[in-house]
């Protein structure tokens, strides 16, 4: 997955489903620790709820706010991993598989200690 999001503006961003409905605000976006490129985001739906991982590569910003092409019911029922930690690639693909997002084998294997890193607010 690839975006051209900078997760630098989407901390603290508000995020909506395709209808247009409020999800949360997003809490984390995580990075593909091989390459760099942001790959999730961990949107917070509610006071008292959890955080849900949201594919970015279909996302989009609009007017200042995340757009995220699935259904509210569906980003809620995500798989829980929890945050503040790294995504492993098999966390990854239940993701992945959990929005029907494609998983194609990439061109060459990724390094056995890959997984998916995180980034939090400002870390100056």
């Amino acid at each position: 997955m690839q975006t051209d999001i900078d997760p630098r503006n989407l901390i603290g961003r508000k995020a909506f489903d395709r209808n247009g409905d409020k999800i949360g605000t997003v809490d984390e976006v995580y990075l593909d620790d091989a390459t760099g490129v942001p790959e999730w985001a961990a949107v917070r739906t509610g006071l008292f709820s959890r955080d849900a991982f949201v594919p970015l590569a279909p996302s989009e910003m609009v007017q200042e706010a995340l757009r995220v092409p699935f259904d509210r019911s569906l980003i809620k029922d995500a798989p829980d991993f929890g945050v503040g930690r790294h995504l492993s690639p098999e966390q990854e693909l239940q993701l992945c598989h959990h929005y029907g997002l494609d998983v194609s084998a990439p061109a060459s294997p990724p390094p056995p200690d890959r997984d998916f890193g995180r980034l939090a607010g400002d870390e100056s």
